[in-house]
Parts: structure tokens; sequence; C-alpha cells
């Protein structure tokens, strides 16, 4: 059990990680690069692009006081037999 909540800890913390960059990386494509990301819907493809991890995220993008806001979330199932968790995972990004 210890080695196998390690290995659930490792992509909790590998996708975390995926999240928060692509979030940033298609905010920042989204306010810079109108060529490729110049609607809030490929903006949202962008980001769903640049994301590694485990599940698959749920993007979002609009404009805001701050400036192009992109917002992701996910949710990890984890099952270690005889409980069972659900992790949500959440990052924004906002790029003037």
């Amino acid at each position: 059990m210890l080695i196998v909540g390690t290995l659930y800890v490792g992509l909790v913390m590998y996708s975390a990680a995926g999240l928060h960059s692509a979030v940033e990386a298609a905010a920042r494509c989204y306010s810079v690069d109108s060529i490729q990301c110049g609607s809030p819907s490929a903006a949202q493809t962008y980001g769903a692009g640049r994301f590694y991890g485990v599940s698959t995220p749920t993007f979002s993008a609009s404009l805001a006081a701050c400036g192009h806001l992109v917002t992701a979330s996910l949710s990890i199932d984890l099952n270690a037999g005889l409980a069972r968790w659900t992790i949500p995972l959440s990052a924004s990004s906002c790029f003037p």
C-alpha cells in the first residue's frame, strides 16, 4: 500500500504541474499570438494540447479585467482497493 500510495501521489503532483503549465501557456498564447489562439476556443484547444498528465481537463478562456484569462479543472479518481478518492484539481492564469 505504501508503494501504491507513493505512485498515486506522484501521479497527482505530475498532473497538477502539467495543468498549471498548460494553463499558463494557453493564457500567454491567447494574449500574444492572435493567429494561433485568436479566439477562446482556439486557446482552449491550445491548452488541451499542452497538458500532460492523468485524465482530461476542461479548459475555458475569456477576457477579464486582468487580461486574457484561461482556467482548467479536472478530477482524478484514485482507487486503492478498499478506499476510493476523487481529487479535484484546478488552475487559472491571466496574461495581460
